[in-house]
């Protein structure tokens, strides 16, 4: 089974979604900016992407440019701010067992199917 932490609203997140869901495959859908996952459970998608939180920022969002554009923190700091504005969090991130990847592109998810 699959998990994908998706928005709806996102492009690419739908179309990795529609790439799990075409190949037969069971997914769980976490839409992350309701659900937002915990620390620890962050840490670990971390670890699995093998990416930094800063590595993981979305750069582009007016958020992140209005308050944190010039901001110097750790990566510890970094995930206290993703799980705080969980719309700097870039997406689709989908994890099966023991690997995750993120779907930009979409076809990224290949790798897991």
């Amino acid at each position: 089974m699959m998990k994908i932490y998706h928005n709806p609203r996102c492009t690419k997140s739908r179309e990795t979604l529609a790439l799990i869901k075409d190949a037969g495959v069971e997914v769980e859908v976490i839409e992350y900016l309701k659900t937002i996952p915990s620390r620890e459970e962050f840490q670990l998608i971390l670890s699995k992407l093998n990416m930094k939180p800063s590595q993981l920022l979305r750069k582009g969002e007016a958020i992140y440019k209005e308050k944190f554009k010039n901001s110097n923190f750790t990566e510890d700091e970094w995930i206290t701010v993703m799980l705080e504005y969980p719309k700097l969090i870039e997406r689709p991130i989908v994890v099966k067992q023991n690997k995750a990847v993120l779907g930009r592109p979409p076809e990224n998810v290949n790798d897991l199917l």
